[in-house]
């Protein structure tokens, strides 16, 4: 059997446990989050892996680039993700990573960006099982009225991730 390399990083929205398979970023999910445990399971299944604490040459890469966004030096990932889930999840996930640096979508619009204008729970779900925080950021994805909810991290990670892209311009207030 195979292993998941992880590690522990911690940022200013929380600690987050990154873990790489086969040279890519598998994982990237906030240890205190509500469907850690599930992630951590889904993710062990579907690799058919087991995890093992250490660092890689991914995860040490995934790190630095996780400081250079919070130090507001990088608005972009290069970073191989490797998706773990079904062909829809994937999609979803994708189409995630497309949402620009400091640019917010309702999932009414993703899922129509998707293609499936009458699939927002799906939508929802899918971002939910999202594994990889940051680097496939959901934390873009906002309510219809502009109301913060559903993140991993918990709300108060999501507003500090929007906060620090979204900069109050000429003096407004971000509207959630």
């Amino acid at each position: 059997m195979e292993n998941i390399q992880i590690q522990r990083y911690q940022s200013p929205a929380g600690e987050l446990l990154l873990g790489s398979f086969g040279g890519r970023l598998c994982l990237c999910d906030w240890t205190q989050g509500k469907r850690h445990e599930q992630t951590i399971i889904r993710l062990q299944r579907g690799l058919q892996a087991t995890y093992e604490i250490g660092n890689s040459k991914v995860t040490d890469q995934a790190a630095s680039q996780l400081n250079e966004y919070f130090a507001r030096r990088r608005k972009s990932f290069d970073i191989p993700l490797l998706f773990v889930g079904t062909e829809f999840q994937k999609s979803v996930w994708e189409k995630l990573t497309k949402i620009p640096y400091g640019v917010t979508l309702s999932y009414g619009e993703m899922a129509v960006q998707t293609g499936t204008p009458k699939a927002v729970r799906a939508i929802a779900n899918a971002t939910g099982a999202n594994a990889i925080s940051i680097f496939v950021p959901c934390h873009r994805i906002i309510g219809s009225k502009h109301t913060l909810n559903g993140y991993n991290g918990g709300l108060k990670a999501k507003r500090l991730l929007l906060e620090m892209e979204i900069e109050p311009r000429n003096g407004l207030l971000l509207p959630f």
